[in-house]
C-alpha cells in the first residue's frame, strides 16, 4: 500500500507539474491580440490623456484632442465634474467633429476653428485625483483652508498645456456651460497670461438667489437628486432612486424635503448639510456668490456671458455677472449675449421651445455669427463684428445689436407700472379703491409647476428642458391660483429687462411663498399654428419665500393678516406682446414638486419642517388703492 501510495504521488506531482510548467510553443486558442493598435490612420486627430499635476501635487485627468495636422493652433479648454473622457468620446468616431458632439463642446465651431480640444475633470471627480468640494470656494476665503481652487488649478493647467502641447500657438480659451461655466468664470481670477478668451455659458453664480440651490429663500428640492449623484460618489455611479412615476407623489410622502433627504441617505452629503446650516442669504452664500468675487477683481479677460431666457437651471447668473462687471469695463471687454434658450441649447439645434417656434435655427446662427468670430478674433487675430449685447427679442423673434444691457436700439427702458386690478383686471392705470383678491392656500394640495404626472427630472425624455416655456394654462382654473387679464393690444408693447415685483399681500399664517408669472397670452386663433391658440407663454416667473422680506440674510416671521410689500425681481426678459395679444399675471403660493412646501408656520427650518406645521392660510393681494400690487415693467417706447 505504501508503495502504491508514494507511485501515485509520484505520478500526481509530475502530473501538476506537467500542468503548470510553461505552455510549449504552438497556436493559441484566444482570438484577441495581445495588445490592442488603434487604427489611428481613420482618425482626423489625435487624443492623448494625461494627468496634469497641480502645484499641491494632484494630478488632473485630462484628455487633449489635436487636429491632424495642426500647427499654431489655439487650445479651447472646458473644466468639468461630468467626465472628461466621455464628453471627448460621444460616438467613439475618427471625426473630431463627431466625437466632441456633446455637452459644452459647440463641435461646429470648435472644428470650423481649428481648436485644440482641452477637457480635464475636476479634483475629485471620475479621473482626477484629490478631494471633491461642491463649487469649491476660493483660497483666501474663510470657507476654503486649502492653497489649491478653481482658479489656481485652471492657472496650472494652462501653464502645463502651453509649455507641453507642441501644437500650441500659446493662447488659450476657456468656454462651460452650467457648472463648466462656474468653473469659466473661476479662471477670471489671476488669468494666467495666456488665457485670452473667456465663454462661461448659463453659469452657477449665486445658488441662493437664482441659480440651483434656492431662489430668493424657496429651496429647489430637485436638486436632491443632483447633490447626491455628484457627490456620493466620484464617478457619479451611485442613482438617486425615485420609484414612483409621479415626482410629485415622490416629494409629497415624505413631507419636508428634510425627511426626504434622510430617507434617501443624503443626510450624509457634506453639502446637504451646509445647504440646512445656510438657508438665508447669509456669508457662506454672498462669500462665495461668483457676480460678487469677480466684482472684487480685474477684468483683464475679453469675456462673453452667455445667457437664456428661458433656463430651467442657472436663470440668475450670467446677467448677475453682467451687472457687476460691466459698469468697470473701461476697455471693452465684455461682452453679453442673449438666446431663447432652455440652459445649454446655444450649442445644439434651436429652431424651437417646446411650442415656440423661433422661425430659424437660433442656435446655429448665434455660433456662427457670435461665438466663432469672438473665439477667432482673440485666439487667432481675425476680424470681430460681435456687438456688445446680442440679444434676442421673443414675440417679433429677431436678433438685435445693442450697446447695452439693460438697453434697447431707442435708448434705456422706462418703468412702466403694470396693475393688479379688482375682478382679474390688468392695466396700467390703478383702481381708485382698496380691494384685495384672496385665495386659500393649501400645502395638502400644492399648485404643480408643470401638470401631472411629473416625470422625474433628466436630460432625455421629458419635458424638464422646456418646462419654463409651457402653457400656464392647466394651472389658470384653480381656486388657489389668482389670474389678472389685460385687454387686447391695440399696439405692441415692449419689455428689455427684469420686471419687478412690487407684490402687496397678507396671509393668515406667519410665513408664505409667493410666486409670480408675467404672461404673454396669444390670440385665440393663429393663423398656421393651431396649436399656439389661446396659448399662455410666461414671459418671466419666479418665487419669492415671505420670510425673507425684511431681510434676505435672515428669516423673520411674517406678522399674520397684516399687509406687508413683496420687492423682488423677475427673470430678464426681451419680448414685444403683439396686438392682438393680452398680458396676463398669475399669483399663487406654491410651485410643487421643484420648490419645497411653505408650512405657512414660521419654523427655524423649512427643510426641517414636521407634519403639524404644515397649515392652510388665506392669502389676500393687495389690487387697489395707495397700495395696490404691481409689476414694474422695463418698457421700451
Amino acid at each position: 500500500m505504501k508503495v502504491r501510495a508514494a507511485i501515485l504521488a509520484g505520478l500526481l506531482l509530475s502530473a501538476a507539474g506537467t500542468a503548470f510548467a510553461a505552455p510549449a510553443k504552438g497556436p493559441v486558442y484566444d482570438e484577441r491580440p495581445v495588445k490592442i493598435e488603434e487604427p489611428l490612420a481613420l482618425r482626423d486627430y489625435e487624443r492623448r490623456a494625461v494627468d496634469i499635476p497641480m502645484r499641491d501635487g494632484v494630478k488632473l485627468h485630462t484628455v487633449i484632442l489635436v487636429p491632424r495636422g495642426a500647427k499654431g493652433a489655439a487650445i479651447l479648454l472646458t473644466r468639468t465634474p461630468y467626465n472628461a473622457e466621455e464628453m471627448t468620446s460621444q460616438h467613439t468616431s475618427p471625426v473630431m467633429a463627431v466625437a466632441l458632439d456633446g455637452y459644452d463642446s459647440a463641435p461646429d465651431v470648435v472644428t470650423g476653428g481649428g481648436y485644440i480640444r482641452v477637457v480635464q475633470d475636476v479634483r475629485g471627480k471620475y479621473g482626477s485625483e484629490g478631494a471633491y468640494v461642491m463649487n469649491r470656494p476660493f483660497v483666501g476665503t474663510s470657507l476654503n483652508p486649502t492653497k489649491t481652487d478653481h482658479a489656481t488649478d485652471t492657472y496650472d493647467t494652462i501653464d502645463w498645456l502651453v509649455k507641453n502641447v507642441p501644437e500650441s500657438n500659446g493662447r488659450v480659451g476657456i468656454i462651460g456651460i452650467s457648472y463648466d461655466g462656474f468653473t469659466a468664470l473661476a479662471a477670471l481670477l489671476n488669468p494666467h497670461p495666456a488665457l485670452k478668451v473667456a465663454v462661461p455659458m448659463n453659469p452657477m453664480v449665486d445658488g441662493w438667489r437664482g441659480d440651483d440651490w434656492f431662489h430668493n429663500g424657496a429651496f429647489r428640492q430637485f436638486g436632491l437628486s443632483y447633490i447626491w449623484e455628484q457627490i456620493a460618489t466620484r464617478d457619479n455611479s451611485n442613482k438617486y432612486e425615485l420609484a414612483e412615476a409621479d415626482a410629485y407623489t415622490h416629494y409629497m410622502k415624505h413631507g419636508s424635503a428634510g425627511a426626504l433627504a434622510t430617507a434617501q441617505g443624503i443626510d450624509q452629503i457634506g453639502f446637504w448639510q451646509k445647504l440646512k446650516a445656510h438657508q438665508a442669504w447669509d456669508g457662506f452664500w454672498q462669500e462665495q456668490a461668483m457676480d460678487k468675487v469677480l466684482a472684487k477683481a480685474p477684468l483683464k479677460v475679453p469675456t462673453l456671458l452667455v445667457h437664456s431666457l428661458w433656463d430651467q437651471e442657472d436663470i440668475y447668473g450670467a446677467s448677475a455677472v453682467w451687472k457687476a462687471l460691466k459698469p468697470k469695463d473701461s476697455e471693452g471687454l465684455l461682452h453679453l449675449s442673449i438666446g431663447p434658450w432652455y440652459h445649454g441649447q446655444a450649442i445644439e439645434r434651436a429652431d424651437t421651445l417646446g411650442a415656440l417656434h423661433w422661425d430659424a435655427d437660433t442656435g446655429k446662427w448665434w455660433r456662427q455669427n457670435v461665438l466663432a468670430p469672438f473665439l477667432a478674433h482673440y485666439l487667432y487675430d481675425k476680424p470681430m463684428d460681435v456687438a456688445t449685447v446680442t440679444a434676442f427679442q421673443s414675440g417679433t423673434n429677431r436678433w438685435q445689436r445693442l450697446n447695452g444691457w439693460p438697453a434697447a436700439v431707442s435708448g434705456a427702458p422706462a418703468e412702466k407700472k403694470l396693475f393688479l386690478l379688482p375682478e382679474g383686471g390688468l392695466g396700467f392705470a390703478p383702481a381708485a379703491s382698496a380691494a384685495t383678491a384672496d385665495y386659500v392656500s393649501d400645502p395638502a394640495n400644492p399648485v404643480s409647476y408643470e401638470p401631472r404626472p411629473n416625470k422625474p427630472q433628466g436630460y432625455d425624455g421629458n419635458p424638464w428642458p422646456t418646462w419654463l416655456a409651457d402653457d400656464q394654462r392647466p394651472v389658470s382654473g384653480r381656486p388657489d391660483v389668482l389670474t389678472f387679464t389685460g385687454p387686447v393690444l391695440d399696439k405692441a408693447v415692449t419689455i428689455a429687462g427684469a420686471p419687478v415685483v412690487h407684490l402687496t399681500a397678507s396671509t393668515s399664517g406667519t410665513d408664505s411663498d409667493w410666486v409670480v408669472k408675467l404672461i404673454d397670452v396669444y390670440p385665440d386663433a393663429v393663423p398656421g399654428d393651431r396649436a399656439m391658440g389661446g396659448y399662455e407663454l410666461a414671459v418671466g416667473m419666479d418665487i419669492f419665500r415671505g420670510r425673507f422680506r425684511e431681510t434676505l440674510a435672515e428669516a423673520r416671521p411674517l406678522k399674520a393678516n397684516t399687509p406687508l410689500g413683496y420687492v423682488f425681481e423677475l427673470p430678464q426678459a426681451n419680448h414685444v406682446f403683439l396686438p392682438g395679444h393680452r398680458i396676463m399675471v398669475q399669483v399663487q403660493s406654491s410651485w410643487f414638486p421643484l420648490y419645497d412646501r411653505n408650512p405657512q408656520t414660521f419654523v427655524p427650518s423649512i427643510l426641517d419642517a414636521k407634519p403639524g406645521d404644515y397649515v392652510k392660510a388665506v392669502q389676500k393681494v393687495s389690487v387697489g388703492g395707495e397700495g395696490g400690487s404691481y409689476i414694474a415693467l422695463p418698457l421700451v417706447e
